[in-house]
This record gives C-alpha cells, sequence and structure tokens, in this order.
C-alpha cells in the first residue's frame, strides 16, 4: 500500500515538476525570451492544440471549396451536371415514349388497323393527350363535406389569423337553446343560453379567474381572463366553483347554471365575449348546440 503511495506521489511530483525553456543568441550566449513549463501543462496544451487543429480541418472540410479534393466528396459543377442530365433524361424518356406511340399507331395503319390514310404525327397523339375542357372539376361529395368541416372549425376559432394561438379553439361554456342573443344597438352585450338548474359551466379555453363575487343584479358572477386581451364572462350562476386567482383549463368546470340576481327571468347562462375592451359575439366563434 505503501509503495502505491509513493507511486502516486512521484508521479504527481515528475507532472508538475518545473521546467525552464529558454531561447539564447547562439554567438553571445544572450538569453531572448524563456518559458517555465511543466508536463502537465505541456500535456494540456499539446491536448487542446490537437483538438483545435481537428477543429479547424473539420470546418475547412465542411463550409469551403477545398472539400472537392477529397476523395468521395464530389464538385459543385459535377452536382449541376449531374442535375441537367437527369432533367435531359426525364426528356428523353418522354419523347421515347410518345414515339413508342407513333410506331404503335404506324404498325395498326400497316396492319389496316386504322382505314384514315391521311395520318399524321400530331393527330397520332391527340388521343393520349388530356383536354383541360374535358376534365369535370365539380367537387365530389367527400371534397364537400371536408370544406364544410374547415369552415365550420375556422368559424368558430377566435385566433385563426393570429400566429401562434392559430390552433387555440374555444370551448362551449354550457349547450341549450338560445334565448337572447347578442345586440349592441340594445346594449345587450351576451347571449342567453337557457339550461337546466345545476348543469356545469366551463371555461371556454384556459385563464386565469379575475373576478367570482356575487352581484346584486346578475348573482353570482364569474370573470376570467385569456391570452391576448381576450375575457369570458359568466352571469346568473347558481354557485361559483372557483375563486379569484385560480387558473383553470379549457372545458375545466368552473360553476353551475342558475337563476340568481334581480335581472333574470329563469335559470340560463348570461355569457358575454370580449376582446381588449370590445364585446364580441359568442355566436361567431363557439357552438352552443
Amino acid at each position: 500500500m505503501a509503495k502505491k503511495v509513493n507511486r502516486r506521489k512521484e508521479i504527481r511530483r515528475k507532472l508538475l515538476h518545473k521546467y525552464r525553456l529558454v531561447v539564447l543568441n547562439e554567438n553571445t550566449f544572450e538569453e531572448k525570451i524563456s518559458f517555465k513549463l511543466s508536463r502537465l501543462n505541456v500535456f494540456i496544451t499539446g491536448t487542446l492544440f490537437i483538438i483545435a487543429l481537428i477543429g479547424l480541418t473539420t470546418l475547412i472540410i465542411a463550409f469551403t471549396p477545398l472539400r472537392e479534393y477529397i476523395p468521395g466528396y464530389s464538385s459543385t459543377a459535377l452536382k449541376r451536371k449531374a442535375t441537367e442530365l437527369t432533367f435531359k433524361t426525364d426528356s428523353l424518356v418522354s419523347v421515347l415514349n410518345y414515339t413508342n406511340r407513333y410506331l404503335d399507331n404506324v404498325r395498326m395503319v400497316l396492319r389496316g388497323d386504322i382505314e384514315n390514310n391521311e395520318i399524321n404525327r400530331d393527330s397520332l397523339f391527340t388521343p393520349f393527350k388530356i383536354d383541360p375542357a374535358t376534365v369535370d372539376l365539380s367537387p365530389i361529395r367527400e371534397d364537400s363535406l371536408l370544406r364544410a368541416e374547415v369552415a365550420l372549425e375556422d368559424k368558430y376559432n377566435l385566433f385563426e389569423r393570429t400566429g401562434s394561438n392559430a390552433n387555440l379553439v374555444l370551448f362551449s361554456p354550457v349547450s341549450g337553446s338560445i334565448s337572447q342573443t347578442f345586440n349592441a344597438r340594445e346594449k345587450h352585450y351576451a347571449i342567453d343560453v337557457v339550461a337546466p338548474m345545476g348543469t356545469p359551466v366551463k371555461a371556454i379555453t384556459h385563464g386565469t379567474v379575475i373576478f367570482a363575487e356575487w352581484t346584486s343584479d346578475t348573482g353570482y358572477v364569474m370573470v376570467l381572463e385569456h391570452q391576448n386581451g381576450l375575457l369570458s364572462v359568466y352571469k346568473h350562476n347558481g354557485a361559483l366553483l372557483k375563486v379569484q386567482g385560480d387558473f383553470v383549463q379549457g372545458g375545466e368546470v368552473i360553476a353551475e347554471v342558475g337563476n340568481t340576481g334581480e335581472l333574470t327571468t329563469g335559470p340560463h347562462l348570461h355569457f358575454e365575449l370580449w376582446t381588449n375592451g370590445t364585446p364580441l359575439d359568442p355566436l361567431n366563434y363557439i357552438d352552443f348546440k
């Protein structure tokens, strides 16, 4: 055990032992420059130099025209010629196909399968050319259904033109019949959805509860703040299941349909949608069916 310890100490001493590298003038023996080095410093410096040299060589090979002189790498001119030859080959194949069709028709003429004696090259290719006027471009049933589905998704996508929120879809807070629609002239900036007492009311999308209190006119009220200045308002609830400051996910139950407040005429949800202080018609973005 002692031998191993001594050996380690000896190796460490050799690695850290200082040496002086001196550059002298051969004629006058004047010392020009000197360095203090150790074996460990020389090893680390050499290793870093080799790594840097390998990295520099890799960069030169990968990003400069010098790589063309390395076996296995093709030159830019060669790639360009290969591309041109590919296009020419494709054109020659097309010409060859047309020529074979032409010869087939000539054989048919020689066998008497075609009675018309006046025949030219253009007329032979007529059956093989597609006339756009004869193509039926009317949409099929599957295409119509797909277009209707996409149009429905776009209709209820409030953020269809806003980059990062392009796929944000709004949930329906509650399903039911509409008793009163959005009417800006009468200052009814909401829709009233009739639903049975106790029906779960869901958040239209993820957001934060910024108001959850009782008011004399509209009963239990909850307001959610969403991204991009969007607010959703839920009034006349029978009960509130979230408190101010809670973060909710889209489709999460936040309240129950009720008949609270002085301005209510029966169990329903009074739902409002605002963006940056401007009221929106919820029917343009959410399907309540």
